[in-house]
């Protein structure tokens, strides 16, 4: 009988200890952006990284409207990573469309690269200057994402009322890209890295040309936003481009909740420095990754991400 109670005891040791296992396996998801842009497949070789040599967890990607929508996951706790454009700095401040609703909650991890703003124009259209984008269909990104506000910004420093003038489309990469190629819409914003995927495809099918953004747009935008910045796509970036783009753009970062557990915030940045090759490998925008970038983050950093930064020499040691 002894020998049936030492037995039945062990079993239940090991029952408890496999349930305790299994309880400590932490799950993290990662907000990106539509399927087409450089977000999606970038957060899922992140998680992959994540997932490989942080023990313990299991970390996926989940394709998402953009900035904005990160955004409003995180906030109701459906997303602990999210890529976020430079709206991270009015949703944290309480800016524009987050007016008396700042979001706090909001810290940074990692900066990524610079996104261009990507203006396109069906081939054979007769849209020459921002102007000429009143009356047209336009495509502003997907519900849910940031390119509608930043392309409500373009459209009203040049006088155009996008609720009156314009016929709105709210289409993701792939969806503008099938679209242009459908003849249903006249226009585009693209926010991305140079070299995105949802511009390679339209300008190698001949689909699409580019729209200039001119000097004096470029620098009330910049005045009101402190995040963008002036920035030309050299010519020859896209098939078919054959002199420079002006335009402007807005910075990436990871951000996470503040709440975040420190000890995981420090080995996820401390992993994906690691491990660059293998985001380059799968983005080349992902070469301009670098510790040295935390510089231009405009909020608060995560105590974690902080602790690393520290650690190799990039920020001073807090007192």
């Amino acid at each position: 009988m002894k020998r049936l109670v030492s037995w039945i005891l062990a079993l239940s040791c090991l029952v408890l200890m496999a349930g305790q296992g299994f309880a400590a396996t932490r799950f993290l998801s990662i907000g990106t952006g539509p399927v087409g842009g450089t977000y999606y497949p970038v957060g899922a070789t992140m998680a992959k990284i994540w997932t490989d040599r942080v023990p313990d967890l299991k970390a996926t990607a989940q394709s998402t409207g953009g900035t904005r929508n990160n955004i409003q996951l995180m906030g109701k706790g459906e997303a602990e990573v999210i890529f976020a454009d430079g709206l991270y700095y009015d949703a944290y401040n309480g800016r524009g469309h987050y007016k008396d609703n700042p979001q706090t909650f909001l810290r940074a991890l990692v900066p990524l690269y610079p996104e261009a703003v990507h203006i396109l124009i069906a081939k054979g259209s007769k849209i020459r200057t921002l102007q000429d984008l009143k009356g047209k269909r336009v495509s502003v990104g997907a519900v849910g994402g940031s390119v509608s506000l930043t392309a409500n910004q373009v459209f009203r420093a040049v006088g155009i009322n996008p609720a009156k003038d314009i016929t709105l489309f709210n289409l993701g990469h792939a969806e503008s890209v099938q679209a242009f190629s459908n003849r249903q819409i006249d226009a585009a914003f693209t926010v991305g890295a140079i070299g995105i995927a949802s511009v390679v495809e339209p300008t190698t099918l001949g689909l699409v040309d580019f729209l200039d953004v001119p000097d004096g747009v470029v620098q009330r935008l910049v005045a009101e936003t402190p995040y963008y910045a002036p920035l030309t796509i050299p010519a020859g970036s896209y098939k078919g481009q054959d002199k420079p783009v002006k335009t402007f753009s807005s910075p990436n970062i990871l951000a996470v909740d503040k709440k975040l557990d420190a000890a995981l915030a420090y080995r996820l940045t401390k992993e994906l420095f690691a491990h660059k090759p293998e985001l380059v490998a799968v983005s080349a925008r992902m070469s301009a990754l670098s510790p040295e970038g935390v510089a231009a983050i405009r909020i608060p950093l995560h105590v974690g991400a902080r602790r690393y930064f520290e650690e190799i020499g990039v920020l001073p040691r807090k007192k």
